[in-house]
C-alpha cells in the first residue's frame, strides 16, 4: 500500500497523526530507503507457527512464510535452541578454515540430491549465479562458446545474469543485459530444441515456476528436457530455491517427475529463515573448478549452516513431507469447492503445500482484503494467489483461512 502525503511529509516526534508502529516505519521507509518495496500497512513483531502478530496485536494466519521460507514455521523451538547454541560459538571465520557444521551440512544433502559435491553461498539468486558460472567453467572445457537458456516466465533472481534469465517483463530500464543468454517457451520441447545448439552448456529450469503463477511443468516435457540435455552433453540446472526443502511434499521437486539434475540452486527455506544458499552438482562438473576460481565470504558460516542441519532434522524427525502432502491435497480441494461457488476462481493448481489459485481478475486487491480480514498471501503473475504457508500449518487454520476468502468473494 502507498504512502499517504499526510505521512510521507510529517514528523514523527510532533505530528499527532502518527500513532502506531506502523506509522513510523512509513515515515522512515519514505525518508531512508530505496522505494521498491510496496509493502502492506503490517509491522510484524511475533509469530508462532503457521500465526504472525502485528504491532497492534492482531493475528494473521501466514500463508505466505516469507516466500517458501519459514518451512518448519515460525519461532520453531528446535531451531531457536539450534540458534542460541550456534551463537555462543564463532559466528564467523572465513572459508579459509574448516567449519564442522559446515561439512556436516554438505555431507547431508549430498546425501539428499544424490549430487556429490556443494558450495554454499547466500540466497537463491547466489545459488544460481554459481551455477552459471560453474556451467560456463565447465563449457569451456568441452569446447564449448557457452551460453545459457531459460524457460518464458521464469524467476531466478535479481542480479543482472539471473534477471536475464527471467521472464523478459523484468527486464525493462536494465540494459546493458549480460550476453549469451536465451528463452525458448515452458513446456514445449519443440521450441526448446529449436533455441539450442553446440554452444549451450546449460538449460535453467522452475519445476513450478512461483512469481508467474504456480504453474508446474508437465511431466512429459521434464522427461523430453532431461533426456535433450543428456543426449547434447547440455547442464540441466534445475532451480529448487522456493520449491526444495520439502515444499512440494518432497524434499526436491525434480523427485516428482523422475529425473536428476546435473546441478541444483539452493536456499530459502534451507536454514528457516537464516540466510544460506548452496549450489549441488556432480563430482564431474564440480572439478572443473580450481583453487580460487570462486568463492564467498559468508557463504557456508558455521552459524547458518548449524541452523540448516537442524531444519533439515525437523523435517525428517515431523515427517513433514507426508504432511505437506497430505495437507495440500485438502487445500487445493477446500479451493476447488470455492471455484464451484465463485466462479472467479478459474484454476488451482499446485504441488503439495506451494499452491496458485487463479482468477479471472487481478488478485492484488484480493489478497489486500484477505489480508484485512487476517490471512497473509501472495499476488503472483497478476491473475493468481501464491500460497506457500508453513508445512507445519494446521487444517484447522487452512478451514478459516478458506472460509474467510469465501466471505470476501461474496464482494467480487
Amino acid at each position: 500500500m502507498l504512502i499517504s502525503n499526510n505521512i510521507r511529509s510529517n514528523n514523527i516526534e510532533t505530528d499527532p497523526s502518527i500513532k502506531t508502529q506502523t506509522d513510523i516505519a512509513q515515515v522512515l521507509e519514505q525518508k531512508h530507503h530505496i522505494q521498491v518495496y510496496n509493502r502492506f500497512p503490517i509491522t510484524i513483531t511475533r509469530g508462532q507457527g503457521a500465526k504472525v502478530w502485528d504491532s497492534e496485536g492482531k493475528m494473521y494466519i501466514d500463508l505466505l512464510a516469507g516466500i517458501a521460507v519459514n518451512n518448519v514455521g515460525h519461532t520453531h523451538p528446535r531451531v531457536i535452541k539450534a540458534i542460541q547454541n550456534a551463537a555462543i560459538s564463532p559466528l564467523h571465520f572465513s572459508n579459509f578454515y574448516y567449519s564442522e557444521p559446515q561439512s556436516q551440512l554438505a555431507k547431508k544433502l549430498t546425501e539428499i540430491t544424490g549430487l556429490e559435491r556443494v558450495f554454499f553461498c547466500n540466497s537463491g539468486a547466489e545459488a544460481m549465479e554459481s551455477c552459471l558460472k560453474l556451467a560456463g567453467k565447465w563449457g569451456h572445457s568441452q569446447g564449448k562458446k557457452g551460453s545459457i537458456l531459460s524457460l518464458s516466465n521464469s524467476f531466478h533472481g535479481r542480479t543482472l545474469s539471473t534477471l536475464t534469465m527471467s521472464s523478459t517483463k523484468y527486464h525493462n530500464g536494465y540494459a546493458p543485459l549480460p550476453s549469451g543468454f536465451d528463452q525458448a517457451r515452458f513446456n514445449q520441447i519443440e521450441d526448446v530444441i529449436k533455441h539450442i545448439d553446440d554452444d549451450t552448456v546449460g538449460i535453467a529450469l522452475e519445476l513450478i515456476q512461483g512469481n508467474s503463477g504456480v504453474h508446474p511443468v508437465e511431466y512429459a516435457f521434464a522427461q523430453d528436457l532431461n533426456r535433450l540435455c543428456k543426449k547434447n552433453n547440455i547442464l540441466l540446472i534445475v532451480d529448487e530455491v522456493q520449491t526444495g526443502v520439502g515444499r512440494t511434499g518432497k524434499m526436491w521437486a525434480y523427485e516428482h517427475f523422475d529425473i536428476q539434475p546435473d546441478m541444483v540452486a539452493i536456499a530459502k527455506a534451507l536454514a528457516g529463515g537464516i540466510p544460506i544458499g548452496a549450489m549441488m552438482t556432480s563430482e564431474q562438473v564440480a572439478d572443473t573448478f580450481n583453487f580460487g576460481d570462486h568463492g564467498t565470504t559468508f557463504g557456508g558460516n558455521p552459524f547458518a549452516c548449524s541452523i540448516a542441519l537442524e531444519v533439515l532434522a525437523i523435517i525428517e524427525d515431523e515427517e513433514l513431507l507426508k504432511r505437506a502432502n497430505k495437507l495440500g491435497s485438502y487445500f487445493m480441494s477446500r479451493f476447488r469447492f470455492l471455484s464451484d461457488k465463485h466462479s472467479c476462481i478459474t484454476d488451482v493448481r499446485g504441488l503439495g503445500l506451494m499452491i496458485g489459485v487463479e482468477f479471472d481478475q487481478p488478485t492484488r486487491p484480493i489478497v489486500d482484503k484477505w489480508a484485512e480480514l487476517g490471512v497473509l498471501s501472495n499476488a503472483a503473475g497478476g491473475n493468481a494467489i501464491r500460497i506457500v504457508p508453513p508445512l507445519t500449518i494446521s487444517q484447522e487454520l487452512i478451514d478459516v483461512s478458506v472460509e474467510k476468502l469465501d466471505i470476501l468473494l461474496e464482494q467480487f
